[in-house]
């Protein structure tokens, strides 16, 4: 139901706004949160660097400079890659959403 309320509150601000690429602001600070401290099994920021986020971590890419694309986020993020575990048990949808949302809204 959560999942619903928010697509539909994006629909609403999107035919609003008349932007198809919006992220509303709880979307990035939820994602923010994520990634600093609060994914679980371990926080994105650990493993990567993002400025944005005062992240240094240098297991992972530095996401600054990959700037990935939300398509390729969410495949890394469900099925993991290399160090990297998979976050499709222990996130939601909505949290891998919203730290898609954040890292591709500070990055590109």
């Amino acid at each position: 139901m959560k999942s619903l309320c928010n697509f539909a509150l994006k629909a609403i601000a999107v035919l609003l706004l008349g932007g198809s690429n919006l992220v509303l602001a709880s979307d990035t600070e939820l994602g923010r949160q994520l990634f600093l401290s609060d994914a679980q099994p371990m926080a994105c920021a650990l493993c990567h660097a993002l400025q944005d986020a005062g992240a240094t971590g240098n297991i992972g890419p530095d996401l600054d400079d990959l700037q990935p694309d939300a398509e390729r986020m969410h495949k890394v993020l469900i099925e993991g890659m290399g160090a990297m575990p998979s976050f499709a048990d222990s996130l939601s949808q909505d949290q891998r959403d919203a730290i898609v949302d954040y890292v591709i809204s500070v990055t590109n």
